[in-house]
Formats: structure tokens, C-alpha cells, sequence
């Protein structure tokens, strides 16, 4: 959400013992038949967004995470080996990206197994909880409940 005020004069605005007197650009304004005025605009954003509330939940969690493990050099060397194997995963799609035949071969791999699991999954409804308990099933494995 953000919200916008029109100023007459920026020396009009006070920060604590500081006068924010920086330059506010204008905006020419005018009416049909009317001389043209210009008009100081400041803008404020307002408001939480659902991204920042999403980004601040992680930071939130790794954050406890952060707190509650006794090896932190364990955690720094995963996170460095997380960043390697990203970069490293990506010059490999890109090296493999650039050979003639291989991206079409991948495209109709993916194509056929999307199919595949479309098929076996999603189409109909009992397929449809079985996938909806293996999913629940590997969650709880991975949190340890």
C-alpha cells in the first residue's frame, strides 16, 4: 500500500531535529485553459505485503536455526558447499545446454515423465490421496516426527 501527500514547500518537514529539506521533484499540472503550476509530490510506501512477511518468516527460521545448533562451522561449511553445488549445477545444464541434440532429448524425457506422473497421480482421485499420504508421509520424515 503506499500513500501520497502533495507539499508546498519541502522546508515544511521535520525529522526530529533534522529538516528534511533534500530537493522533491515537481510535476507540472494543468487545467484545460488554465496556466501550467507545479506541484511537489512525496510518496511513502505503507503496510506489510505478503512478500515481506514471507521473507521475514525465513529469516525467522533460519535464524532459530542458526541459534539452536551447537556445530555453526558445520552450518557455515553447508551453506558454502550448498552455494558450490548450485553454481556448479548450473554451469552443468548450461554445458550440456549448448550440445546439439542433448536439450531436445531432455525436453521429450521431461515431456514423457510429466505425462507419466500426471497418469499416475494427479488424474484420479485415489491416485490423487496416495500422492497427497507419500507427500505427508516424507514430511513428517523430514522434520523427525
Amino acid at each position: 500500500m503506499a500513500s501520497s501527500i502533495s507539499v508546498p514547500s519541502p522546508s515544511l518537514l521535520w525529522h526530529g531535529k533534522n529538516v528534511l529539506s533534500r530537493s522533491v521533484p515537481t510535476f507540472p499540472i494543468s487545467l484545460v485553459g488554465q496556466r501550467q503550476k507545479y506541484v511537489k509530490i512525496i510518496a511513502k510506501a505503507m503496510g506489510d505485503s505478503s512478500d515481506s512477511s514471507l521473507s521475514s518468516s525465513i529469516v525467522k527460521s533460519v535464524q532459530n536455526a542458526w541459534d539452536k545448533s551447537e556445530d555453526r562451522i558445520g552450518l557455515v561449511g553447508l551453506g558454502l558447499a550448498a552455494v558450490i553445488a548450485l553454481w556448479a549445477s548450473t554451469n552443468l545444464i548450461t554445458a550440456v545446454d549448448k550440445l546439439p541434440v542433448i536439450p531436445n532429448v531432455f525436453e521429450f524425457v521431461g515431456i514423457l515423465f510429466s505425462s507419466w506422473f500426471v497418469y499416475r497421480y494427479l488424474l484420479f482421485k485415489p491416485d490423487r490421496e496416495e500422492l497427497f499420504k507419500i507427500i505427508q508421509k516424507s514430511i513428517s520424515e523430514v522434520l523427525g516426527q
